[in-house]
């Protein structure tokens, strides 16, 4: 069919949505993607291409190209294949011209990763405004023709294979294997059919997912900009609006009231706060680094974030900085206020020797360190900033000859407000009663997502920086601090505080740590809320203990929000209890770490994971099987210097071409074609060395010389 043809069966009598800003927004799922081939070209010869030169030239004298050969445009459903830059901006002018859009009349196209695209269409539109949250990664992009690009990758946080399978109404499965990227491809290279029904399917997808959130949400202008989003609009309805609507006037203002009290006063408080902010903890037991153990138990906890926000306490009104006058008036405030400071440790050493809390990157005018793989062993002397809750582990591990103190802040405890309290139980109330209830998937997925959100939104950068796309060129801009809290501070619609997301995962780090020291040399690796040890029956009494002090915590807070206990205990679809805040036993593995986001296991189904930050298991993990010899195991082979090459390590290296290409080449086939690109993006398979430092290695065999 002539592609002006099956342009013209995509326009339909659309509706629009009127906003509150003025503005019109057609309610319709959009999708637009491209297929791309990435080549060396010759330096001097812009005729030739190969997807991989030899090693031993590639850097000195091929240069890195890629060029689009396909894309899809897709409206409401439907498809049409276009094969240059051409056929796509005339699509989208004669798109533009029929539905007369403009900056205040807009259609929307979700394009999955947008980044990527971006790099392609960057210089071949005109743009009203494009809103990114780094430069080259864009969430939103408006062209002078009124046609909106989205993220629908930041939007759900899932690659497209993922987003086919949570389908729930429309069903769509990405494709998987009948389009290799290895082969040289320009717009002039035939496509089969299945070539043709994979790049289709890449539409579809993503355009039944919005389609799906129309109809969910009610219509596209409901859709976030992030997953976030979600999440963060339900917060603020639940503690603000009950609901979507400000029917309870008096509720609104109580809501306010209280978070008008909850101010950062200025630059240096929100500076120390960040200072103070530090995430999960992720770290090996040196002494047991590199071993392969044997009957690990692995222990996680049920929703460990969730959980303190519920039992613990959080600061509250505005901090006040006050002098601290001597030991018991610190001991003092530590026991009755929410406190953070900066403190200089002299002369500081370990005094429990299976891991180390204090992390090096936290610190300044650090002298004389030993390392455990990035954490504090002992030092001279160090600067760093902490809360009261981190202070009570650093003095169950550490001994030092001097302490000083200084910028002690205190904020009166209470727990988080009630609103605030009813949305998260609400959250992990639907994410355990619709697990594993059929046609709920997405419902429960929905939940699941939203729960472990809440706290990240508490703890979102109050003063980013902007990043937008002008005249070529990413600018960023650093924002007037004051005036951003100032904005935050009265903002009608803020319902948290950064300081509650500080102290989320100085409790969380509390939790874990009560198992690391009770422990001890049994313990072996621990990432944020999770624990690997051995001889668990030896520590039966602490998990149950444990748990036990857990449920009388979110009793009492429950009693405090006169709220019944069964919303932190509820029942799965098969009657099961589900505490928040337990340990969970995971199961008992074969196990070997060489640190942090570095471990491999073997379950009692003899089933291989393997756990390295920045390395797809699903590849990695059966290369290192075909890779044994007889009577090695994975295991053997997992050891420092491990190298991983390119078709196993499931990474790409981006590399940005900002400047336009353009020449010929013949394709796998051998039929000649042109590429003619203003700017793009090279993608390459890169291998991976897992390389353990000198530092870490020294300290590991130090150990266990002891």
């Amino acid at each position: 069919m002539d592609p002006l043809t099956e342009f013209e069966d995509l326009l339909d009598d659309f509706e629009f949505i009127h906003t509150n800003k003025k503005e019109e927004v057609m309610n319709v799922a959009c999708a637009f993607d491209i297929e791309t081939t990435s080549f060396y070209r010759p330096l001097d010869d812009n005729s030739r291409a190969l997807v991989n030169p030899p090693e031993d030239v590639k850097d000195r004298f091929w240069e890195k190209s890629s060029c689009m050969y396909a894309f899809v445009f897709g409206v409401n459903g439907k498809t049409i294949i276009g094969r240059t830059w051409d056929e796509a901006l005339s699509f989208f002018e004669r798109f533009s011209e029929h539905y007369k859009l403009s900056e205040h009349r807009r259609a929307i196209f979700y394009i999955h990763n947008l980044s990527f695209e971006f790099q392609f269409i960057k210089d071949r539109f005109g743009w009203e405004k494009v809103f990114a949250m780094d430069d080259r990664k864009p969430l939103r992009a408006l062209t002078t023709l009124g046609i909106e690009f989205r993220c629908s990758y930041l939007l759900t946080g899932y690659s497209l294979e993922t987003v086919g399978k949570h389908l729930h109404k429309y069903k769509v499965e990405k494709k998987k294997g009948d389009l290799d990227y290895s082969k040289l491809r320009h717009s002039k290279t035939p496509l089969t059919k299945k070539e043709e029904g994979y790049i289709v399917n890449d539409g579809l997808v993503v355009m039944a997912h919005i389609q799906e959130e129309i109809e969910r949400l009610g219509d596209i202008t409901k859709l976030p900009l992030t997953k976030t989003g979600y999440v963060r609009r339900y917060c603020m309805n639940e503690c603000l609006y009950e609901g979507s609507h400000i029917h309870n006037v008096e509720k609104f203002k109580n809501y306010r009231m209280r978070m008008k009290s909850i101010q950062i006063v200025s630059a240096l408080e929100y500076a120390q706060l960040k200072r103070a902010f530090q995430g999960g903890f992720t770290h090996a037991n040196a002494y047991h680094s590199g071993d392969v153990n044997k009957d690990v138990a692995s222990y996680d906890f049920t929703s460990s974030y969730p959980s303190v926000m519920i039992a613990d306490l959080f600061p509250m009104g505005t901090g006040q900085v006050i002098q601290i006058k001597g030991k018991d008036d610190f001991e003092r405030n530590l026991s009755l206020y929410a406190c953070i400071f900066d403190v200089q440790f002299r002369e500081i050493e370990e005094t429990f020797l299976w891991d180390h809390y204090i992390s090096f990157s936290k610190c300044w005018d650090v002298e004389d360190p030993v390392l455990d793989n990035g954490r504090i062993v002992k030092a001279k002397s160090l600067r760093t900033t902490i809360t009261g809750v981190d202070f009570e582990i650093i003095r169950k591990t550490y001994k030092w000859k001097g302490m000083r103190i200084r910028n002690f802040r205190r904020y009166v405890r209470d727990y988080l407000p009630t609103d605030f309290v009813k949305a998260i139980l609400k959250l992990y109330s639907d994410k355990t009663k619709l697990k594993g209830v059929p046609g709920s998937e997405k419902e429960y997925l929905n939940s699941k997502e939203q729960l472990n959100s809440c706290y990240g939104m508490s703890v979102t950068d109050i003063a980013r920086e902007s990043h937008t796309y002008v005249e070529g060129e990413w600018v960023t801009e650093s924002p007037d601090l004051e005036k951003a809290l100032g904005k935050y501070n009265n903002s009608p619609r803020r319902f948290l505080a950064y300081q509650w997301g500080v102290f989320v995962t100085a409790y969380a780090r509390r939790n874990l740590w009560s198992a690391i020291l009770t422990i001890g040399k049994d313990y072996i690796y621990c990432d944020t809320d999770s624990v690997k040890i051995k001889h668990a029956e030896r520590y039966k009494d602490y998990f149950d203990d444990y748990d036990k002090n857990v449920l009388l915590k979110l009793k009492k807070a429950m009693e405090y929000h006169h709220l019944p206990f069964e919303l932190v205990n509820p029942k799965s679809v098969d009657g099961k209890e589900h505490p928040l805040g337990v340990w969970d036993y995971e199961g008992t593995y074969l196990f070997k770490t060489l640190g942090a986001k570095r471990y491999m296991t073997r379950n009692d189904k003899g089933e291989w994971s393997l756990t390295i930050s920045g390395v797809n298991k699903k590849i990695a993990m059966p290369y290192l099987l075909k890779e044994c010899s007889p009577g090695e195991t994975p295991m053997d082979l997992f050891e420092d210097d491990l190298y991983f090459p390119p078709d196993a390590t499931g990474k790409n290296l981006h590399t940005y071409i900002d400047y336009p290409q353009k020449g010929s080449f013949k394709d796998y086939l051998g039929n000649p074609g042109t590429y003619d690109e203003r700017s793009s993006v090279h993608l390459e398979k890169t291998s991976y060395e897992l390389t353990m430092t000198s530092t870490y290695l020294d300290f590991i065999l130090g150990r266990k010389n002891l």
